[in-house]
């Protein structure tokens, strides 16, 4: 396998959430006025006042959003085009992201905590990736993810900088779910909580508004733990309202152990998951 771009060559991005599309006007109250219960914390008047599942936020600085950044091409002089997210890896340099995002991997850098231009944490350079071979040898929705490796910057490993999110595989079909992501037409990111439902056997629904281009590869949360990203089905969805992710299991477990360059043995997933 190439590990050097996991999109195969002459395939338009039109259909992937690479492109950038405006954010729609529906939810920009509450992305100015509310935020993020639980896993996040906003800067709100009143915290008290917890908004509803499906809602739509800007998530706060620091913390766990600084684990997600942007994907960008060659440097950050040119927008940012999808969103990918640091995990718990043996040697704690590996990131998620949907493969769709990674047309050339040596092309590309992570941003983690990327907002309004700044890179509060460095610009990270990949130096692979793993992408299952039906996603390489076919495009399969169902296998739309990738781990993928960033070099060391400054003598440190990106884990020990921002911290990494264990990887939990097969999560029921009802689990709440936290999206993170970047549209391409904003400079910080979004956040929304709610529960999923499986589209098919193999795909994972949300209806959370406004996660539009740029998105995908975003981090799906369960518990603080990774259970998906943004992609799979119509690259991650057509109307930026309802979004969907390739169902992980087995295989992105095995994926995860060859970018991580180990055996099965000592898995990095999540304990007790199977």
């Amino acid at each position: 396998m190439n590990r050097h771009s996991l999109r195969r060559p002459g395939r338009s991005r039109q259909s992937h959430r690479t492109l950038r599309r405006p954010v729609r006007i529906a939810g920009r109250a509450a992305l100015a006025m509310t935020a993020v219960a639980a896993l996040l914390s906003v800067d709100v008047p009143d915290a008290s006042a917890a908004p509803g599942p499906g809602t739509t936020l800007v998530a706060a600085p620091g913390g766990v959003a600084d684990r997600v950044g942007t994907l960008f091409a060659g440097g950050t002089d040119g927008g940012h085009f999808c969103t990918a997210s640091v995990v718990h890896s043996a040697d704690r340099d590996v990131i998620a992201t949907a493969a769709h995002c990674l047309g050339d991997v040596d092309a590309t850098v992570f941003v983690p905590g990327y907002r309004d231009g700044a890179t509060p944490y460095g610009v990270w350079r990949l130096t692979g990736a793993e992408a299952a071979p039906a996603w390489t040898e076919a495009e399969d929705p169902d296998a739309d993810v990738a781990f993928a490796t960033v070099a060391p910057l400054d003598g440190r490993r990106i884990e020990d900088v921002v911290g990494g999110f264990p990887v939990a595989p097969d999560q029921p079909a009802d689990a709440v779910v936290t999206v993170l992501g970047y549209p391409s037409s904003r400079e910080s990111p979004l956040s929304c909580t709610n529960e999923t439902s499986l589209w098919s056997p193999a795909q994972r629904r949300i209806e959370c508004p406004d996660l539009s281009g740029g998105t995908s590869g975003s981090p799906w949360l369960v518990d603080g733990a990774l259970a998906g990203v943004l992609g799979g089905h119509e690259g991650g969805g057509t109307d930026p309202d309802v979004s969907y992710s390739a169902v992980l299991g087995l295989a992105a477990r095995e994926l995860l152990l060859r970018a991580d360059g180990r055996s099965s043995e000592g898995s990095p997933c999540r304990k007790g998951e199977p």
